[in-house]
């Protein structure tokens, strides 16, 4: 059985060279690699941030194990864990902490003392983003869109924030249910409450925001989870989709109203407690702020400039 870690891993703090990667599907386009290269410059560490994309390695979710032990034996500090297999990748961890026992998940993966200790830097990634840009919004009834990794970090940080109700949908009942067990476990019963997808209209009529945390609207999986004209201008937003930032869900609240939250700030937050459980050095999270927002500019104008090209 896997052990629960209580105590905290020793990562490293000398100035490297540190190895670390990401491991997921459809990750070409991530800005974790500058995000983590460039904060360690700034910080005169010396950093490599490799993708290790599963469909250009053309390998199953499943071989996440496989991938996870060849970064183990190439001597990487430790590796992210992206969509499809933070739940996955759990069966091949030595150990993981308590909050990504309680949610199932794990999106990062520290190499110490011989062991791959799993972590969930997602959930006071949201957090934190959430606080900065949705801070007084009301939490009474939320509604989230998806039970994966990603959602069972959004439930227990929205739950954290103080979130009286959390009614989560998903194409995947059973997996609603497993997160709605794990929320009642840690906060108490009724504080999740499985809803099935035909009842999303009559959901968020009834709610004060909605969380989206499927992979809907991100780059290879475009689209809108919701019909547009389901949102109302004082339903809050929350996209943790952050490839493109602006998503359509994103553009759609804002032009009918809502305060909207999109994913870059997930994205750095998150990436900013990885970056410092691989290398034991805590990173200026202002400074990362402002990288992605020009990584996210330049992205924009090369979209531009391709479209404009064709």
């Amino acid at each position: 059985m896997m052990a629960v870690e209580r105590g905290t891993v020793t990562p490293r703090n000398d100035s490297g060279p540190f190895l670390v990667g990401l491991i997921g599907s459809g990750i070409r386009t991530s800005l974790s690699p500058s995000l983590h290269e460039r904060e360690a410059d700034e910080l005169g560490l010396r950093c490599q941030y490799r993708l290790l994309d599963l469909a250009e390695l053309d390998r199953p979710p499943g071989a996440v194990g496989e991938i996870l032990a060849a970064t183990r034996l190439a001597g990487f500090d430790g590796v992210n864990i992206t969509h499809p297999v933070k739940q996955l990748v759990l069966e091949h961890l030595d150990a993981v902490t308590p909050d990504a026992a309680a949610l199932g998940a794990v999106n990062t993966v520290v190499f110490s003392d011989g062991r791959a200790v799993g972590h969930n830097t997602d959930m006071p990634g949201f957090a934190r983003s959430f606080r900065t840009g949705l801070a007084d919004v009301a939490l009474d009834r939320v509604v989230l869109l998806g039970a994966g990794g990603a959602g069972a970090a959004v439930a227990h940080a929205l739950l954290t924030l103080g979130a009286g109700s959390v009614h989560i949908l998903d194409t995947d009942v059973g997996r609603s249910g497993a997160l709605a067990r794990s929320v009642t476990d840690r906060f108490g019963t009724g504080r999740a409450v499985v809803v099935p997808l035909t009842a999303l209209a009559d959901e968020l009529r009834e709610a004060d925001g909605l969380a989206h945390a499927t992979p809907t609207g991100m780059e290879g999986h475009p689209g809108i989870p919701v019909p547009p004209a389901l949102l109302r201008p004082d339903l809050w937003v929350a996209d943790v989709v952050y490839r493109p930032l602006a998503t359509q869900l994103v553009t759609a609240a804002r032009a009918r109203g809502c305060r909207v939250l999109d994913g870059g700030g997930m994205a750095v937050f998150q990436a900013a407690y990885a970056f410092e459980l691989f290398t034991g050095v805590a990173p200026d999270t202002g400074r990362m702020l402002r990288h992605f927002d020009a990584l996210v500019d330049r992205q924009g104008r090369r979209d531009s400039d391709a479209h404009r090209a064709h």
